[in-house]
């Protein structure tokens, strides 16, 4: 076994036991009730799935195995003299809840780059797409493309044993990681560049070799790309992305079909996609306004127009967060720290001051703070990636680290196929009738 795969082995083996003996001993007892909101409001804040990778407060933000997004650029290894923190190291500490030493994180860079090679029948299904599809469809496609060669599926096809599903599950999983930079690669260059690709940089670590194939040879760039592949990773199982990916996997499909699915759930507009919808909205304000500009009164009418449209302010709100998102203020640390009298920049920071203010005077949003979305996007344009319907491909390619690492426990921990009850909206009204 390889380095992380053995520590991931013992690891898995003391937690399953662990669980077996709470099973035993207090299998009967209840966690939660369920509201009638809860029932027809999208199941939100139920409790009904094990996640360990990362868990989600509404007060403090995302917490990657207790570590918060502060933590995590202190103590997990960088570049040299760099300033943020390797993805590599999150994807370990994810996998074994053990901060990795700067040895241990090289290890990983050089494995997925061993592992990175893309068959060619992946970028002649990409080539068969018209080249103006949706760079999200063209990436699941791709994922998909790479099933054929799934480590699972071919040996479960020829007898695994159900102890043994974590392994298989394991090497589709870094198989995975390490090719889709590649892949996603191919379709920014594919789509935006008239195929003019760049070949991958095999002795960078994975985010640098992501950027460099994009076609940003810039440092300031590698280090941002660094820092939005770590905090984009996970952020709790109950997020569509990563609960697609645990439920479609817990029909024993393997890491491609599951993570496919995981994009499709991404690329919806209330969850990944939100990202090209921030940027698309302030390039929309800017063209209506006539300046890039704008003083902070134009920004708060324009504001108040789109609510008065029906409409949402996008990068607004979010399901669990009741204070700014870590993420949000991570990339505004990383532009204060990096980038200068940028217009785009300063149109996001004036946004943080004046929509929390309009939409808490309104008294309809329970969290009216920025979430990761409000950022990422004035960051990708000032460094020129200003495609904005690639940006979810660029989420995807962060989340396959936490939807990855959390497939990996299911398979270890032998979590069984999810199917929850559902009622009809007679049999509710008939309960509610006889209550």
């Amino acid at each position: 076994m390889d380095l992380l795969k053995e520590k991931f082995y013992q690891k898995s083996v003391a937690l399953k036991a662990e669980i077996k003996s709470i099973l035993k001993d207090h299998g009967d007892k209840k966690l939660d009730e369920v509201t009638v909101d809860q029932m027809v409001g999208g199941m939100r804040s139920v409790k009904s799935m094990i996640w360990d990778t990362s868990s989600l407060d509404p007060e403090e933000g995302i917490r990657f195995r207790g570590y918060n997004i502060p933590q995590l650029r202190e103590l997990l290894p960088k570049v040299p003299n760099g300033m943020e923190p390797l993805p590599e190291g999150l994807f370990w500490l994810m996998m074994v809840g053990e901060i990795p030493t700067g040895e241990e994180v090289n290890w990983l860079s050089s494995e997925w780059s061993r592992r990175s090679d893309v068959p060619q029948h992946v970028f002649n299904t990409l080539e068969a797409l018209p080249a103006d599809t949706h760079p999200m469809t063209q990436f699941s496609i791709g994922v998909l493309a790479m099933q054929a060669d799934s480590v699972f599926a071919k040996r479960y096809e020829e007898g695994l044993n159900k102890n043994d599903y974590w392994d298989a599950m394991y090497e589709d999983s870094m198989n995975l990681i390490a090719r889709l930079p590649r892949v996603a690669a191919y379709i920014y260059r594919r789509t935006f560049h008239k195929s003019e690709h760049i070949a991958p940089s095999p002795d960078t670590d994975w985010a640098c070799n992501y950027a460099k194939m994009l076609g940003f040879d810039n440092n300031e760039f590698h280090a941002l790309m660094r820092l939005y592949m770590t905090i984009h990773a996970d952020h709790e199982g109950g997020n569509a992305s990563a609960h697609t990916m645990h439920l479609v996997g817990s029909t024993l499909s393997d890491a491609y079909y599951s993570f496919s699915a995981s994009m499709n759930a991404l690329a919806g507009p209330l969850h990944g996609l939100a990202n090209q919808e921030v940027i698309k909205w302030i390039f929309e304000m800017i063209e209506e306004l006539g300046t890039n500009t704008p003083n902070k009164e134009q920004i708060r009418k324009y504001i108040l127009d789109t609510l008065a449209d029906g409409k949402v302010v996008p990068g607004y709100g979010h399901a669990v967060l009741r204070q700014p998102d870590p993420r949000f203020l991570a990339q505004k640390r990383f532009a204060e720290d990096n980038i200068k009298n940028d217009a785009i920049v300063e149109i996001v920071w004036d946004l943080f001051e004046i929509v929390p203010e309009v939409l808490g005077s309104l008294g309809k949003v329970k969290n009216p703070w920025p979430n990761v979305d409000a950022h990422s996007g004035a960051l990708l344009v000032h460094y020129g990636l200003t495609e904005y319907n690639y940006y979810t491909v660029l989420f995807g390619v962060s989340r396959a680290l936490g939807v990855c690492a959390g497939l990996c426990w299911d398979r270890a921990l032998g979590f069984p196929l999810e199917r929850p009850k559902s009622v009809t909206s007679d049999w509710l009204k008939n309960f509610l009738a006889i209550k």
